[in-house]
């Protein structure tokens, strides 16, 4: 009779535990689907150009145009979990145009839909990056190289690397530097024209890091020659001077 009882039990919580086996298996697909993404740890940066060269027109570069097709992608693609923002104004380095940096991962709930919120971010970084636009273009003057260095300055000194978004044409064109006059055809002539704009204004401030422009040597499309030689030139200021690594995933 004692042995009937115990087996009973036995019996009794192993029906039991079945019973709640498909339960607890519910449980834990719930959990799983419902777990938090990876935080998004990557700074990133966008620069805007608000020079003549990149007002809307059939033939050249149209930087809204550009801006609005590459920066949503830009953003969701490299897992950016911050964003600042830098204007190519005349003076780049020294203009008023400023629109605060975004969180692209912002603080939340466990039980907040954080794509939607993620997505959410995005827009509204998309919005910021229009108003420094817009400001920009009333500054004129295209001082890609102040830009660089301003967008580099605003990145973290420690972490993950950070990427760059850079739409515009690189047309550098302010008040003591134009790079349409600068005879760039040769690799000498390209680096001591690169020597001089160092000794004047530094390296800008992207080592290590990943830049993406969007626009580069647009205005030469119809003259290859030249495009050869205004690349070379920019290669050799970002890669060769600058130490960064250039990617060309957003056209």
């Amino acid at each position: 009779m004692h042995r009937s009882v115990h087996a009973g039990r036995r019996r009794h919580r192993a029906r039991r535990t079945a019973a709640l086996a498909p339960a607890l298996g519910l449980l834990t697909a719930l959990v799983s689907c419902t777990s938090q993404p990876d935080p998004l740890t990557t700074p990133c940066g966008v620069v805007v150009d608000g020079s003549g060269s990149g007002a809307s027109n059939e033939k050249g570069f149209d930087a809204e145009a550009k801006l609005k097709s590459a920066l949503l992608p830009f953003l969701e693609e490299q897992g950016c979990g911050t964003v600042e923002f830098a204007p190519i104004t005349r003076s780049s380095q020294s203009s008023s145009c400023r629109v605060e940096r975004v969180d692209l991962d912002p603080p939340h709930k466990e039980t907040t839909d954080q794509k939607s919120l993620r997505a959410r971010a995005r827009t509204t970084a998309a919005g910021r990056a229009l108003e420094e636009l817009e400001c920009a273009r009333t500054q004129g003057g295209s001082d890609v190289w102040g830009a660089l260095d301003r967008i580099g300055e605003e990145m973290p000194p420690k972490g993950p690397t950070a990427k760059l978004l850079v739409v515009s044409d690189f047309a550098q064109t302010d008040p003591d530097f134009r790079i349409s006059r600068a005879d760039l055809s040769t690799a000498r002539q390209r680096e001591e024209t690169i020597d001089s704009l160092v000794e004047e204004r530094g390296i800008p401030a992207i080592k290590g890091m990943d830049v993406y422009p969007v626009g580069l040597g647009m205005q030469y499309d119809s003259r290859p020659g030249e495009a050869e030689d205004f690349q070379a030139f920019w290669t050799e200021v970002l890669e060769g001077r600058a130490k960064a690594r250039v990617h060309h995933d957003y056209k």
